[in-house]
């Protein structure tokens, strides 16, 4: 009873954080874009960008949070857990639009530098650096893997701002104009570089792909160490939300195993799968009598 109670406290608390974490990127993304604008710094307007997405993220991480946890239905089987990537989705793709915006502003800017409000951009960096640290600092005392992933994803802004504060302190003392439109094309780089990283595991997800830190053929040489079981085909192996992995496969054996001898090959199947994080697994047992019509029968043994 107690455990469950600090699950629930845990989880409250988490809950709050990312709220909290929100509002923070929210707020400051507006400033951000006027400051940006007032401060004519390409920078600042690239960093806003980030957060937008950020925001947008964090919004959707709050929401879907909790509407992941559904249980399953008559409509969603598995349950609700793959809504959890549609705030990576959604954010990916206005991180992509958004830095392609910004890149298309900051590019011209190479051959014909403006000049920069550098008081108005040692402000700005002060202030992201202050936001962003206290928001990382928050998330960073949470129990959550979730927390613990925005709280890095904000120490990597505090870093971006460090950079525009190096960037302001420079030009208070030598005008070098074309080092604002460098930082700002670094950055946006990248971040795009990362976020077509995640978007492609986020698609390969949906695509249900293998798990890029799995091999189906790994997974049935574990498989067939039984040694009740002949082979091992028709194997498929997919994750539902990047952490929960599914496997459905067939195996064979011999005609004269009894019900009891075929629940302990499957359960033995289970355990050992579950320590490679494969927590829903569907095993369908043929025997050796049986016509198969699937060419893979007879790959790993004779018949």
């Amino acid at each position: 009873m107690e455990n469950h109670s600090h699950d629930h406290h845990d989880h409250a608390e988490s809950y709050e954080n990312i709220k909290l974490a929100f509002f923070l990127n929210l707020l400051f993304t507006i400033i951000e874009i006027i400051g940006g604008l007032w401060t004519n710094s390409v920078a600042i307007l690239s960093d806003a960008v980030h957060d937008l997405g950020d925001s947008v993220s964090l919004g959707l991480s709050w929401f879907l949070e909790n509407y992941s946890k559904k249980n399953p239905d008559e409509i969603f089987s598995f349950g609700y857990s793959r809504f959890s990537l549609l705030s990576a989705f959604f954010n990916s793709l206005i991180l992509i639009l958004g830095s392609i915006f910004v890149l298309s502003k900051a590019i011209p800017r190479l051959m014909s530098p403006e000049p920069i409000n550098a008081a108005g951009v040692l402000i700005f960096a002060v202030f992201g650096i202050l936001v962003n640290g206290v928001a990382a600092y928050k998330l960073s005392k949470g129990s959550s893997i979730n927390e613990e992933v925005i709280s890095f994803h904000f120490l990597e802004d505090v870093l971006g701002w460090v950079s525009i504060l190096i960037v302001g302190i420079i030009y208070m003392f030598k005008k070098i104009p074309i080092l604002d439109p460098i930082l700002s094309i670094g950055i946006t780089s990248y971040i795009l570089y990362n976020v077509f990283k995640n978007f492609k595991k986020i698609l390969k997800i949906f695509l249900q792909a293998v798990p890029s830190d799995l091999s189906i053929e790994e997974i049935e040489n574990l498989i067939i160490q039984d040694t009740e079981i002949i082979t091992v085909h028709h194997t498929h192996l997919w994750s539902l939300d990047g952490e929960n992995n599914l496997l459905s496969t067939h195996i064979v054996v011999e005609d004269e195993l009894d019900n009891n001898e075929i629940s302990d090959i499957k359960e033995n199947i289970r355990n050992k799968l579950m320590k490679h994080d494969i927590n829903h697994v569907t095993v369908e047992v043929d025997y050796r009598s049986e016509v198969c019509d699937d060419k893979e029968c007879n790959l790993n043994g004779d018949f």
